[in-house]
């Protein structure tokens, strides 16, 4: 089992916390207040850390030397960032993934290699795929031989504007559907991807390291 350690124990950080206890993972939670860890169940058997995020001894208690992941999910942008940035370049930490309000920034930050998810689309279930790699890759739908999968595809929004069928291309995958507006659609050859959109692909799984880098930077030359 991996160590995990989180940032901020709002209503996000606490559902966290227990989602991977619940998977048999070691948790420990940071917070500024320690009266946030009253969010925690009783049961919770994580470390408990009172202090900011983003200061070396406060992660270091929190055993972020020896982490898998590290999640910044903390009410402010500023802290989020900085700390996933120590934990990732100071800790070394293979994981990271920060909370982000403002969409400005966190295409910045996509540009410097610091996977953020926006608020406006944020849920818990986006950050565990972002923190725990092998639950993005379980997917919909595994086919009997178990060498493909049906998965959620993370797309870079410099890809906004592109047909489906030159994500595809790009990629090696082929397009099952797309969610957009909550509705499901079957993509045409003139489909567009637009921000906002959920893609599900069927990909490889032997490919699927490539496919996530491929799909995480922008479109090269080749297909602006």
């Amino acid at each position: 089992m991996a160590h995990f350690v989180i940032m901020g124990c709002g209503r996000v950080g606490a559902t966290l916390a227990h989602t991977l206890e619940d998977a048999g993972h070691y948790v420990a939670i940071i917070d500024q207040d320690d009266r946030a860890f009253r969010r925690l169940r009783p049961s919770f058997t994580g470390r408990k850390v009172t202090g900011v995020g983003f200061d070396r001894d406060t992660l270091k208690q929190a055993g972020v030397d020896e982490a898998y992941a590290f999640a910044a999910v903390s009410s402010g942008d500023n802290s989020n960032i900085l700390a996933t940035r120590v934990a990732r370049e100071t800790f070394h930490v293979p994981h990271v993934v920060a909370r982000i309000y403002d969409p400005g920034r966190a295409e910045i930050y996509q540009r410097l290699g610091i996977p953020t998810v926006a608020a406006v689309r944020w849920s818990a279930d986006q950050v565990l795929r972002r923190i725990l790699p092998e639950q993005h890759l379980a997917g919909d739908f595994r086919e009997p031989s178990g060498r493909l999968v049906l998965a959620e595809l993370d797309i870079d929004a410099g890809w906004v504007g592109h047909r489906i069928s030159t994500i595809e291309e790009a990629a090696g995958v082929r397009v099952a559907y797309l969610t957009r507006f909550g509705e499901g659609q079957l993509p045409g050859s003139e489909t567009l991807y637009q921000d906002g959109d959920t893609v599900h692909a069927m990909l490889a799984v032997a490919n699927s390291s490539q496919v996530m880098q491929i799909l995480a930077k922008g479109p090269g030359k080749e297909f602006q």
